[in-house]
């Protein structure tokens, strides 16, 4: 995995003043996280206590933007009734938001109107397991994505952006702007006074055709692990207009159920629970065996949890059929309703999949690529037969009487979901999932305190990412630290040779210290 194969280290550096964001509150270490990482070695459940506390952060300032949520589900209800459809839109984590809450619409839904809410992320949906390196830095992308799906004079758009400053969406919501008599939604969660510092950004708050709702929840647990709770508010802000009754004062409800559901869950041994369960798929990795997940009705948010761990921890992503070589992923999904790839696809998604036809992308992106990835029941044999050797754990994510179990081993955790909304019960399995995830990899070496040091950088934003963290890094030491240009050329060198299972800010910070001698 060469890491930036699409440009150069003169193209990056070119465009690095657009993409240099380490000013952004969701890029910078939380102070109540340091030393997560190895607090995770340590005592994982104390560690899960500090993760669920920021989760909880998060939700209350979601609470405070209640009345905008309820404004953009009077938006979508007025919508709905005028016979528009709504299309949500996203990018890497907030892509695999959008597709989600396409799914949980077409699960509730009546059959007449399943096909109301349009989702896209960059990519297509053969990103919802491996997200296209650099396709997030196209507006073009965005603007050519949503009108090839038919936005329309009568539809809604609603643009998700953790950062506030993706490409992508932004081009699809200018786009948007241009096209539908509805003013489209823009949601992130960076102030306007340091977005304002990103060109592209500040064309959107600058748009008066723009509505815009900001949710600054501040730092993420892990820094700069957006998939965190920046993807968590957005889902909520989005699916809560989406889903629920969209009723004056629906938000602040949903919310409030939602705050003492946590509340509940952490009083009630469910860390503890986690922490087992964090000990018991570390244990499988440490002994080089794999986990094969296996769920139906939560598939979309179990994929989303342990697709996303390959980008922040630089694991080997999930194999594809058509991979060249075929590098087996630590874990997998199985759907054991599914008799084969198609359906488990259509089981995922509610849908049959839409694989982008785009020319030069077929390959990464279209619908030989998106069914070379198989999570239907024959997803054990295909995952025995692929690593031989070792053996497979299965952790199972099962509805039950009254919640949401995860069983691996001896270890089980269960989420008394009983009174939540679909989308709730979905958000709360997802900060269960996402806690469990980080800390797995924390314990694994994956991440120095709360700083993400194994990031793949696989677009501008990541690289920069990398870069600055590994400066971060190499300050702790006392290393003399070089610009960042003469930083950025070491980290290219380093990610001409970076394999599938190393650390980018490691080998930088010690490119670094090499040349410091």
């Amino acid at each position: 995995m060469s890491g930036a194969a699409f440009l150069t280290l003169e193209e990056f550096l070119a465009a690095a003043p657009a993409f240099r964001l380490g000013d952004l509150p969701t890029e910078q270490p939380h102070p109540r996280t340091r030393g997560l990482a190895e607090l995770a070695q340590a005592d994982p459940v104390r560690a899960a206590a500090v993760m669920s506390a920021v989760d909880r952060d998060a939700l209350e300032v979601l609470r405070g933007v209640a009345p905008a949520i309820d404004a953009l589900a009077a938006a979508v209800d007025d919508t709905l009734r005028g016979g528009g459809r709504v299309f949500v839109c996203g990018c890497g984590a907030t892509g695999r938001l959008a597709l989600t809450l396409e799914a949980l619409w077409r699960e509730q839904a009546a059959p007449a109107d399943a096909d109301r809410v349009v989702s896209l992320m960059a990519g297509g949906d053969a990103a919802l397991v491996r997200s296209l390196e650099g396709f997030e830095d196209h507006a073009a992308f965005g603007a050519r994505h949503v009108a090839e799906l038919g936005l329309g004079a009568a539809d809604l758009f609603i643009g998700c952006t953790e950062g506030g400053e993706t490409s992508y969406v932004i081009g699809a919501t200018e786009h948007a702007a241009g096209v539908t008599r509805r003013p489209p939604w823009f949601l992130y969660c960076n102030p306007d006074a340091v977005l304002r510092g990103v060109e592209r950004s500040r064309r959107v708050l600058d748009a008066p055709t723009i509505r815009k709702l900001a949710i600054v929840v501040g730092p993420m647990a892990l820094s700069g692990s957006t998939r965190l709770q920046a993807t968590t508010v957005l889902m909520l802000a989005a699916g809560i207009a989406l889903l629920d009754d969209r009723a004056p004062g629906a938000a602040g409800r949903a919310l409030d159920r939602l705050c003492r559901h946590l509340e509940a869950a952490d009083a009630d041994r469910r860390l503890d629970a986690l922490g087992a369960l964090v000990e018991a798929e570390t244990a499988v990795y440490r002994a080089g065996d794999a986990v094969l997940y296996e769920a139906d009705a939560h598939a979309i948010t179990v994929l989303t949890d342990t697709t996303e761990r390959a980008p922040t921890f630089n694991l080997t992503p999930f194999e594809n059929d058509g991979d060249e070589p075929l590098i087996p992923a630590p874990c997998y999904l199985a759907i054991p309703t599914a008799a084969d790839a198609g359906e488990a696809w259509r089981r995922l998604l509610r849908r049959p999949p839409r694989p982008l036809a785009w020319a030069g992308f077929e390959a990464v992106a279209g619908a030989e690529r998106l069914g070379g990835f198989d999570f239907s029941a024959r997803a054990r044999e295909l995952r025995a037969r692929r690593l031989p050797g070792a053996a497979h754990a299965r952790c199972a994510v099962t509805r039950e009487a009254g919640g949401v179990a995860l069983t691996l081993d001896a270890a089980r955790v269960e989420l008394a979901t009983r009174g939540l909304s679909l989308l709730e019960e979905h958000v709360a399995l997802k900060l269960a999932l996402n806690i469990h995830s980080t800390l797995v990899m924390a314990r694994l070496g994956r991440c120095r305190s709360n700083v993400m040091t194994w990031v793949r950088p696989s677009n501008r934003k990541l690289i920069d990412r990398a870069i600055r963290y590994a400066l971060a890094l190499a300050e702790e030491e006392g290393l003399a630290l070089p610009a960042y240009a003469e930083a950025a050329r070491l980290c290219f060198g380093e990610m001409a040779s970076l394999g599938h299972d190393e650390s980018i800010v490691a080998r930088t910070v010690a490119a670094i210290r090499r040349a410091a001698r």
